[in-house]
Formats: C-alpha cells, sequence, structure tokens
C-alpha cells in the first residue's frame, strides 16, 4: 500500500526479497531433510538382503507419491500379493512406512516421516 501511496519502491523490494529469502531458506531445509531421511533409509534397507532391490523401488516411488497400497506395490515390483504383503510388513517393522487404515481390507501406507518434513517445515513459517 505504501507503493502507491508514496511511490516507495525500496520498500517494496524489501517486502519481495524477505519473501524470496525465506522460501530459499525452506527449501534449503526441506532438501537437507529429505537428504537426511535417504540416509537413514539406506542404512535400514542395506541388511536386508535380496529384498533390498524391491524395497528401493518402493522408497523411490513412495518420495513422489508417499501413500501406498498392496496393489501398488505388486504394480512396482511385478510380485504377488503374497510377496507384496511381506515387504509391506517388513518396511513397516523397520519404520519406513505406516499403515493408516486399520482395517484388514485396502490398507494404505504412508510413508510418515517424508510427509513430516513437510509439516515441519510448515510449521516453522507460521
Amino acid at each position: 500500500m505504501r507503493v502507491r501511496t508514496h511511490n516507495d519502491i525500496n520498500q517494496w523490494l524489501k517486502f519481495f526479497l524477505t519473501g524470496i529469502i525465506e522460501t530459499a531458506k525452506n527449501g534449503v531445509e526441506t532438501f537437507d531433510g529429505i537428504m537426511q531421511l535417504q540416509r537413514t533409509i539406506d542404512d535400514k534397507l542395506k541388511n536386508i538382503g535380496n529384498r533390498s532391490g524391491d524395497a528401493y523401488k518402493i522408497v523411490e516411488y513412495l518420495y513422489n507419491q508417499p501413500i501406498i497400497d498392496a496393489q501398488r506395490v505388486s504394480n512396482i515390483t511385478g510380485k504377488s500379493l503374497r510377496p507384496v504383503y511381506a515387504m509391506l510388513s517388513l518396511l513397516e517393522e523397520l519404520g519406513i512406512i505406516q499403515e493408516i487404515t486399520g482395517g484388514q481390507r485396502g490398507r494404505l501406507y504412508i510413508f510418515s516421516d517424508y510427509v513430516e518434513l513437510f509439516k515441519t517445515i510448515k510449521n516453522h513459517k507460521q
């Protein structure tokens, strides 16, 4: 408003640049959190033997779509549902995903640590 009433373009530029700086800081903070999460997950997956290939495929998918179900895991890995449920159980035991529906059928799993990164950043801003 001051720009309009007092022709104070410098104040507007300061306001605009402050917004850019804050956005950049949040982006760096989020990126650092994602990198740290990746290292943590790598540590968890490196000792699961021959299942690690499928586990990494699933985790890679979760970075793009943090909620997943057994059918999607089956599509990603090319495995039938029996080994898929075993893999989901393993990922749950490792603390990588969390079941969120509480049901016996149609279960959904969330990549909660990843989602929390974005909630934390958002809460810092408020």
